[in-house]
């Protein structure tokens, strides 16, 4: 896919701000949604949650633009999102439970040490991560939080009379339809902006309908900074460890979404950016938790949008970092932002957590190249899904192995890591795993090649140089 902006390019004052607002506005969700949730279920009162997030809002803002920009050592300088993740919600929920926010900041910044002393063998990790095995990670992150987009649409308890009701369908089918014809049928910065033109038609749309909430904007503070150590910190054993083991899903997703960013931006990704990138990771959700915010990590639902869009420019994503700390400071511009109907944000993450897949396919593309290859790809793939899909396989494993192996991506990841270590491989296979011009078939991964063809053309050149030969003479 043509790059519209190469990763170092600067767009138009103009053009940034507004491809900049699309990745705050397809991130601004997610990032709100943890603080909103852990916030809701250990029983915060509504004006610390608004805190909680106003701060969360802010750290995010500020690791986005040390990961863009890059400061030292720090910052894998491509485009990516910071927020908090998914990933860290049952377990800060347990700890806040039963021992408040004082013991999650504890374990989160305990924990965070973890991502930073990874980094610094990324070199190691990284050939860990061959095209087969990153392929298999990226298409899992894309499919695996597919699952968040229809939940997004459902916009109700699954169960609910309410949960993808019709005008829900409408609105998120017609702000895919937007996306796909902006993609299609314009150019140039349009076409870039076909996100955030989905969005906003989408939430035009919502407003006839009813579905439009402004509540939270007109409650929201005009100035609000973030407190730190508002809640102080603790630290228990059981707690700290339980955060660990997400910190440590946390590396193999991070390292899949920034091998999907290169990929997406033409560009190569090498062990010292992954120590770069993890070591912000790392760094951010240490500076999150002085600041009593949540943990952060990168976001893959910007990966696609870097994809969808051709826009590979760091500098906007830079912005996009900036409008986030402002929206941490000033709570009605972000309040604003989460005004946009869950459907509508549903129907573009249709395209965005997809885009993602396909660029994972063309990673395997790049590598799976014999039968061996292929049942790594299969069973790392079909482990992922079998515990997103059916996560009850896992009900009689212990509690610290629930936690592990309920993300399908850290489940997909091990699996494909061990088979390709440990399955043995033709000196063939290994010089081709590096050929990224190699045209690939399913034919050509599952059936063995004819040689007979092969051996008859080199027959024939020799019997054509003898012949040239005796002529000679």
């Amino acid at each position: 896919m043509q790059l519209l902006y190469q990763l170092n390019e600067k767009p138009p004052y103009g053009v940034t701000f507004f491809l900049a607002l699309q990745h705050m506005l397809a991130s601004i969700g997610g990032i709100v949604a943890v603080p909103l949730i852990v916030g809701g279920a250990i029983g915060l009162p509504e004006g610390e949650i608004v805190t909680l997030i106003s701060a969360s809002l802010f750290v995010s803002g500020v690791a986005t633009i040390v990961q863009c920009i890059g400061i030292g050592p720090v910052g894998i300088r491509l485009p990516v999102v910071m927020g908090a993740s998914f990933a860290f919600l049952g377990t800060l929920i347990a700890i806040g439970q039963s021992a408040g926010m004082a013991e999650i900041l504890g374990a989160a910044f305990v924990g965070s040490f973890i991502v930073i002393i990874a980094s610094f063998y990324m070199e190691q990790i990284r050939k860990l991560f061959p095209n087969l095995v990153s392929g298999v990670v990226v298409t899992l992150i894309g499919l695996t939080i597919l699952p968040v987009a229809m939940n997004w649409i459902g916009d109700a308890p699954a169960g609910d009379p309410s949960f993808a009701s019709l005008p829900k369908i409408f609105l998120a089918a017609s702000s895919l339809a937007v996306v796909i014809g902006v993609s299609v049928f314009c150019k140039g910065a349009i076409a870039a902006s076909a996100i955030v033109i989905g969005l906003a038609a989408g939430y035009i749309m919502a407003i006839p309908l009813g579905m439009v909430d402004l509540t939270q904007l007109y409650e929201a503070e005009w100035f609000a900074g973030p407190e730190p150590f508002k809640y102080g910190m603790e630290f228990s054993l059981p707690a700290v460890i339980s955060m660990t083991l997400v910190y440590l899903v946390i590396v193999a997703e991070a390292t899949g979404d920034f091998m999907a960013l290169g990929n997406n931006c033409h560009t190569e990704v090498t062990g010292k950016d992954l120590k770069r990138g993890l070591l912000c990771d790392g760094l951010g959700s240490t500076f999150g938790a002085m600041l009593s915010a949540m943990p952060v990590a990168s976001f893959s639902q910007n990966v696609g949008i870097v994809g969808i869009s051709g826009v590979a420019s760091r500098f906007v994503v830079g912005v996009t970092g900036v409008l986030l700390v402002l929206g941490g400071l000033f709570p009605k511009l972000a309040a604003l932002a989460v005004t946009v109907p869950k459907p509508v944000l549903g129907g573009v993450g249709f395209v965005m957590f997809g885009m993602i897949a396909y660029a994972g396919i063309r990673m395997l593309l790049n590598a799976a190249d014999s039968r061996r290859n292929a049942l790594v790809v299969c069973v790392g793939l079909a482990s992922g899904m079998a515990v997103t899909l059916e996560p009850n396989l896992l009900q009689h494993f212990p509690d610290s192995l629930k936690m592990v192996f309920h993300s399908g991506i850290t489940t997909g990841t091990l699996a494909t890591i061990v088979l390709n270590q440990i399955l043995p491989k033709s000196k063939k296979a290994k010089t081709s795993d590096g050929d990224n011009n190699k045209k690939m078939t399913a034919k050509s991964i599952l059936i063995k090649p004819d040689k007979s063809a092969a051996r008859l053309l080199q027959a024939k050149a020799r019997r054509s140089k003898q012949l040239a030969a005796e002529a000679g003479k």
